[in-house]
């Protein structure tokens, strides 16, 4: 991982650390999901255009990832 640093509005900066607390993610995180959401696919690397993020809400839900993607299976 590279460290970089960036200056945000004090606006800014609250209006990124509420919305973080609300998603239960670290700012840091945040920030590197909006990049990731503002750069172009890499068009060498074509499975990329299907990879995505699921969100949850649950912090265990890496142990049920069928059960998060699929949905309740019954």
């Amino acid at each position: 991982m590279i460290r970089t640093q960036i200056s945000l509005s004090p606006e800014e900066y609250d209006a990124a650390k509420l919305e973080a607390k609300r998603l239960g993610i670290s700012m840091a995180e945040l920030l590197r999901r909006s990049l990731r959401a503002a750069l172009p696919v890499d068009e060498s690397k074509p499975w990329m255009s299907y990879a995505g993020m699921v969100e949850s809400g649950d912090p265990d839900a890496s142990r049920n990832i069928d059960e998060v993607v699929y949905g309740r299976q019954e």
